[in-house]
């Protein structure tokens, strides 16, 4: 027995599926049948399509996507790189090694 590569379905496929799961007017086996899918995928598709259907009529504005920026943690470093940087800057100042075009 040959084995089918793994499948890749887009969202509006699975939306398609998972509605026709939820009317109900066919078995699993058959909407397996009819999209070549297995029926236990079928079902995990229509729980998702329940379980987020309630954000659709949800009022309060979507959350961003982007993850939250820690500025105190960022300006603490940007303020550890610019010590660093001074330090080796006077280091090399002192040993003769600093560019003239730095000074």
């Amino acid at each position: 027995m040959t084995k089918r590569p793994r499948r890749n379905h887009s969202p509006a496929f699975k939306a398609k599926v998972a509605l026709a799961a939820l009317k109900g007017d066919r078995t699993m086996s058959e909407l397996a049948a009819q999209f070549d899918l297995h029926p236990n995928q079928i079902k995990q598709w229509k729980d998702q399509l329940l379980d987020g259907v309630s954000g659709v009529f949800d009022d309060r504005p979507k959350a961003s996507k982007a993850p939250d920026i820690d500025v105190k943690t960022l300006h603490a470093k940007i303020g550890q790189l610019t010590l660093e940087n001074d330090f080796l800057e006077g280091a090399l100042d002192k040993a003769g090694l600093l560019s003239s075009a730095r000074k």
